[in-house]
């Protein structure tokens, strides 16, 4: 049988962690089974197993995945002009535009994690990459005094973890979560916390923060 060439491989790994997402988010980790995620993919086991032996590697591969999207959107961020409005942007892509069921997702990987060693190191990666790349995009505004923030970096970055956090859960848990409301809402916090960012938040409800070098 000839090899598939690698993008037709990651498209096929895509699609399956695709349904994967969906049946974690839907029926909880321990519920969902090799086969119902094939049902969703609509392939056999033998073509998962091609790609994937457990479903920790599923969660392995959904949060690599995750990751790397996430990098990819963090450095856009810190080149950005106006940096309230593009963290408006990415509040807005993933408590906005994002499919619900991601925020359950991460909902149940979290609480999997307090059961499941391997899950919880996978886990603690992630969490891991998100603090220490807002650490050092704060480190890097606040060099180029673009924010004079009181709080250290640390615990700013950590700050930043919660606050995240916070809102995936509320999506996931309550049907009257607002993220148009609550994004502008949240970069106002985060203004307030960071001090002197030149450029703000321009879409309604975001406020007006002051710009200009910090004093």
């Amino acid at each position: 049988m000839p090899k598939l060439k690698p993008d037709i491989q990651r498209a096929r790994r895509d699609h399956i962690l695709d349904a994967a997402e969906q049946c974690f988010a839907r029926a909880g980790f321990h519920r969902t089974t090799i086969q119902d995620i094939c049902r969703q993919a609509g392939i056999s086991p033998g073509a998962l197993y091609v790609y994937f032996d457990s479903k920790e590697a599923l969660i392995a591969g959904i949060c690599e995945r995750d990751r790397a999207e996430f990098s990819e959107r963090l450095a856009a961020l810190a080149d950005a002009p106006d940096f309230l409005s593009a963290l408006q942007e990415l509040g807005e892509h993933y408590f906005v535009h994002q499919p619900v069921y991601k925020s359950l997702l991460c909902l149940e990987i979290g609480m999997e994690s307090t059961r499941n060693p391997r899950i919880g190191e996978i886990h603690r990666s992630v969490d891991e990459f998100i603090r220490t790349g807002f650490e050092r995009l704060f480190q890097r505004l606040k060099d180029e005094r673009r924010i004079a923030p009181e709080m250290d970096i640390p615990s700013l970055a950590r700050m930043m973890a919660v606050i995240g956090d916070g809102l995936f859960s509320r999506r996931a848990v309550d049907p009257g979560f607002d993220g148009r409301a609550m994004v502008p809402a949240t970069v106002q916090v985060v203004a307030a916390l960071l001090k002197s960012v030149r450029g703000t938040a321009t879409t309604s409800g975001a406020g007006n923060q002051p710009s200009g070098e910090p004093t």
